[in-house]
C-alpha cells in the first residue's frame, strides 16, 4: 500500500520521534503534510530518566503521547524497515513517498537513559522495577564516567545518601570530550563531597554477569587488580546510531561508525530532499541540545523553500557546551555566554530542578 500525497501541500515524513523529530515535525505542521513515524506510543523525555529512576513521581512528567503533538499532521505508530531516499517501507506494509524525508531515528543507549520498550505502560513498569531494585541495593556501581554516568551517580547519591556509589572508567579522568579541565575538577570536587567514589585509569576485566539495572550480586575486577562489589550496576556508555534500516544509496552514505554524512544544511550527501539530524548525523556531538538546534535549522530551511520566503542557512558546530546536574541542586557545566564554568546554582536553574520538562509541556500542549 502506498500513501498518496496531498497536492496542496508538500509532504514531509519524519522518521523518529526523539528530540530532533518532534521539534521538526511541530515546526512544519502548518505548511506541510507532516507524517511522524515512531514505533513507540509516547515521547520519552529522557533527559529526566535518571531523575525518574530515583524518584518515580517523575514518571508522570516525562511521557508525552505523540497524538498530542501535531494539529494538522498525522502520527503513525510504526517502524521503518527500509528507506532508500525515495521510498520508506514500514513494518505494517505501508509505503511512503514523501517530497521531503527527515531522518531523526536517533540512537540506542543503555536503560535507564533510554528504553527500547515501545509501550509507555511497560516502560513505566520497567522504571518502577529498577527503582525498587535500586532502593533495595546497598551499593551501586556505574560503569562509565562521561556526562551520563556522572549525572546518574549524582542522582543516586543525592536521593540515597546512605548508599555507596562507585563510578569506574578506563580513562584517567572523568568527562571525556572538548571540555575544560576546570569543569572536570569542579565536578570531581562535588562528587567527592557527595561521597561518590571514582575508580579511574584501568579497564574492567569484564562486565558484570548480572543484567544492568537489575538487583543481583555484582563483582568486577579492574585490570590493575582492584575489586568492586555492589548490589546493582548501571551501564553508562555505548551510543549506537539507529541507521540499520537504511538501504541503497542512503546506506552507502553512512560512515564507518554508522553515522550519516551530511552537508552544511544537514542534507544527506547525494540527496537534496533527505535530511539527517540529531544523533544519526555526523555534523556534531550526540546531545539533545544539538538535536533541537539542528531540527530548528532544517525546519526553517524547509519553510523558506516551501514558502519561497527567506533564505536558507548552514549549520555550524556548537562550541563545547554541557550541563551536568548532580542532583536537583548540584552540578556544573559549560554554557554559551558564561565565562569559565557554570556552578551548581546556574545548573540547578537551567536544568537540575526542572530537567527541562516545561519545554515539552509546552510543545505537546500539556497542562
Amino acid at each position: 500500500m502506498t500513501e498518496n500525497k496531498n497536492a496542496a501541500h508538500p509532504s514531509v515524513v519524519v522518521l523518529g520521534g526523539g528530540f530532533a523529530g518532534i521539534i521538526a515535525a511541530k515546526a512544519l505542521d502548518d505548511i506541510a503534510d507532516v507524517t511522524l513515524v515512531d514505533p513507540s506510543d509516547t515521547f520519552l523525555h529522557n533527559l529526566a530518566s535518571w531523575r525518574a529512576l530515583v524518584d518515580p513521581a517523575w514518571l508522570d512528567r516525562i511521557f508525552f503521547p505523540y497524538e498530542r503533538l501535531l494539529s494538522r499532521g498525522q502520527f503513525l505508530r510504526d517502524r521503518a524497515v527500509a528507506a532508500d531516499g525515495h521510498r520508506v517501507a514500514l513494518a505494517s506494509g505501508l509505503e511512503l513517498t514523501p517530497d521531503y524525508l527527515l531522518l531523526a531515528t536517533g540512537s540506542s543507549y543503555p536503560f535507564p537513559a533510554k528504553t527500547d520498550e515501545p509501550d509507555a505502560g511497560r516502560a513505566r513498569d520497567r522504571f518502577l522495577r529498577a527503582h525498587q531494585d535500586l532502593r533495595a541495593a546497598g551499593d551501586a556501581l556505574v560503569v562509565g564516567a562521561g556526562a551520563a554516568g556522572l549525572e546518574l551517580a549524582g542522582e543516586i547519591k543525592t536521593h540515597f545518601p546512605e548508599k555507596r556509589v562507585t563510578v569506574v572508567d578506563l580513562g584517567d579522568d572523568i568527562l571525556p570530550g572538548p571540555y575544560s579541565q576546570e569543569l572536570r575538577e569542579e565536578l570531581r570536587r562535588q562528587l567527592d563531597k557527595l561521597g561518590v567514589e571514582l575508580v579511574l585509569g584501568s579497564p574492567l576485566q569484564q562486565l558484570p554477569d548480572t543484567p544492568a539495572a537489575t538487583a543481583g550480586p555484582v563483582r568486577v575486577v579492574t585490570e590493575s587488580g582492584e575489586e568492586i562489589t555492589a548490589g546493582i550496576w548501571f551501564r553508562a556508555f555505548g551510543v549506537v546510531p539507529a541507521t540499520g534500516y537504511l538501504t541503497g544509496a542512503l546506506a552507502a552514505a553512512r560512515d564507518e561508525g554508522g553515522y550519516l554524512r551530511v552537508d552544511d544544511q544537514l542534507r544527506v550527501v547525494g540527496h537534496d530532499h533527505v535530511f539527517a539530524l540529531g544523533d544519526i548525523a555526523d555534523a556534531d556531538r550526540n546531545m539533545a541540545a544539538v538535536a533541537r538546534i539542528q531540527a530548528e535549522l532544517v525546519a526553517a530551511n524547509l519553510r523558506a523553500v516551501i514558502t519561497g520566503a527567506g533564505a536558507t542557512a548552514g549549520y555550524q558546530q556548537l562550541p563545547p557546551l554541557v550541563a551536568i546536574p548532580l542532583g536537583p541542586e548540584g552540578g556544573a557545566g559549560q554554557l554559551p555566554g558564561t565565562d569559565g564554568i557554570a556552578g551548581p546554582e546556574v545548573i540547578a536553574d537551567v536544568k537540575g530542578r526542572d530537567m527541562l520538562v516545561h519545554a515539552y509541556d509546552d510543545l505537546f500542549n500539556a497542562g
